[in-house]
């Protein structure tokens, strides 16, 4: 009887949904820039007053799904430092690219005409800092999103998952707090996993903090490891490395935790950065502070337990409204500085810069809360080559180069906000469960409703060439 109940009441779920679905508007289309043409990305394409939106990919381009009952609403697509697009969205129309052009106040004219205020990129990134508490949401809240997840070597995919996760954050940041966001993925509709399992990096790793066995990768011999213990101890160091909670709560999320004394952007911000006032852009018919990041008289470290992750320069820009201080955008990277750093870097991953992190916010009912996430980074793996491979020199150089290490992305774009009482009262009773990388049953209705990220052309690809190599792993 209650198994009946339950799969009757699935079906009613997913009916619901497939009238959601057909009771949609999908706007879809390329944004460019008027004056050269090239696309725009990351420009920010939403339902004025409502939190339903999407951002478009290397490419300009977007998909967004929009209800029904939002036909009349007003369709915006920004960026900064362009004039905003604005449409119903009954009345856009998919045939045509959408083009913005350049919209940029000048220093002088902000500056000279302006009441007492910060006026340099040191004082006025403290000031947005002082400002997090006031700008940023007050009450506990949820947020749907969509997560891509990927890894690639140098020539193709080797991992993608997709899914729909659900974030609660009390907003207890202010304080410095971790402990207070819960994370929960609700649905996959893509996993495919075609690394080789080889990763002795890995595996000694994971005798070093589970079976308190410190021994070298390089005393370890593949043919006397089971390959059992080899994937075990490479989805730990997926969660450990690449998990959902490492990138809410940890450093590189640089804002969340600005009040801890082990934030980027906390205490004594300016002995590792240097913030310098680079122009005033408008974003939205607003004005806003275009400040470039430097290197201060200090490295940034990361303090990862496990990997070194020190002496680190800071790289990248940081857009913070002139009229409230809140933060827009901060794109960021970490370069390596220090010797040992430089070392490790070019050795292990052939690149300086380690990490590259953008977010950008969304403003709703006055308060900023996350928009778009990206970050990247290098992450060795040691697929080495087979016992019984008989390579020449030069082609044992190709293939490690190329297999040394992956790039790991992963991408999120928050498509609505949940501050309904009621629903957020039921968070402590539900279970949340973080781990991206388990695989759940495809639900094609679900999707059909959901808004997600719209992938690259060369991405595309890459996903049609992993989809088809997953379909022939899988079947011998």
């Amino acid at each position: 009887m209650k198994l009946s109940y339950l799969k009757h009441s699935f079906k009613l779920i997913l009916f619901l949904i497939s009238v959601s679905a057909f009771s949609q508007h999908e706007l879809k289309n390329k944004v460019v820039d008027f004056v050269n043409l090239l696309p725009i990305e990351n420009a920010s394409v939403y339902v004025q007053n409502t939190t339903i939106g999407t951002v478009t990919n290397a490419d300009g381009k977007f998909v967004l799904l929009v209800p029904e009952e939002m036909a009349k609403d007003t369709l915006v697509i920004s960026s900064i430092g362009f004039k905003s697009y604005k449409v119903p969205v009954d009345e856009f129309d998919n045939s045509f690219e959408v083009f913005l052009e350049e919209d940029v106040a000048t220093l002088e004219e902000v500056v000279l005409n302006a009441t007492p205020r910060p006026k340099t990129g040191d004082s006025i990134v403290l000031r947005a800092l002082e400002r997090l508490d006031r700008n940023f949401p007050s009450q506990a809240y949820l947020q749907k999103g969509f997560l891509r997840h990927k890894e690639r070597n140098k020539k193709q995919f080797k991992w993608l998952i997709e899914s729909a996760i659900t974030v609660y954050d009390d907003t207890t940041y202010v304080n410095g707090e971790t402990d207070n966001l819960k994370i929960n993925v609700d649905e996959v509709r893509k996993s495919y996993d075609l690394r080789d399992v080889d990763s002795l990096f890995a595996y000694s790793t994971y005798l070093k903090y589970n079976a308190n066995v410190n021994l070298k990768p390089k005393n370890l011999r593949r043919d006397t490891i089971k390959t059992s213990s080899l994937v075990k101890a490479i989805k730990w160091n997926d969660t450990r490395v690449n998990g959902l909670e490492g990138l809410f709560k940890g450093k590189l999320n640089l804002v969340r935790n600005s009040k801890s004394p082990d934030a980027l952007f906390g205490k004594d911000v300016l002995s590792t950065h240097k913030f310098r006032l680079d122009t005033i852009l408008v974003d939205n018919e607003r004005k806003i502070y275009k400040i470039q990041i430097d290197k201060s008289r200090e490295y940034v470290g990361l303090d990862t337990e496990g990997i070194f992750n020190e002496g680190y320069n800071a790289k990248g820009w940081i857009y913070i409204y002139w009229d409230n201080f809140a933060i827009k955008k901060i794109e960021y990277d970490l370069v390596a500085a220090s010797p040992a750093q430089k070392t490790r870097s070019k050795r292990l991953f052939d690149t300086q810069t380690n990490h590259k992190l953008v977010i950008s916010y969304m403003e709703y009912q006055d308060k900023m809360y996350p928009n778009y996430i990206y970050y990247e980074t290098p992450k060795l793996v040691n697929v080495g080559l087979k016992n019984d491979q008989n390579l020449t020199e030069e082609e044992q150089e190709r293939y490690n180069k190329e297999e040394r290490f992956y790039y790991t992305v992963q991408e999120i774009l928050f498509t609505e906000i949940i501050l309904d009482e009621e629903k957020l009262s039921q968070v402590n009773t539900a279970n949340w469960d973080p781990d991206i990388f388990a695989k759940k049953p495809y639900h094609k209705l679900f999707w059909d409703s959901y808004n997600t990220l719209l992938e690259s052309e060369e991405d595309e690809q890459l996903i049609k060439d992993l989809t088809k190599r997953s379909s022939l792993y899988n079947k011998n």
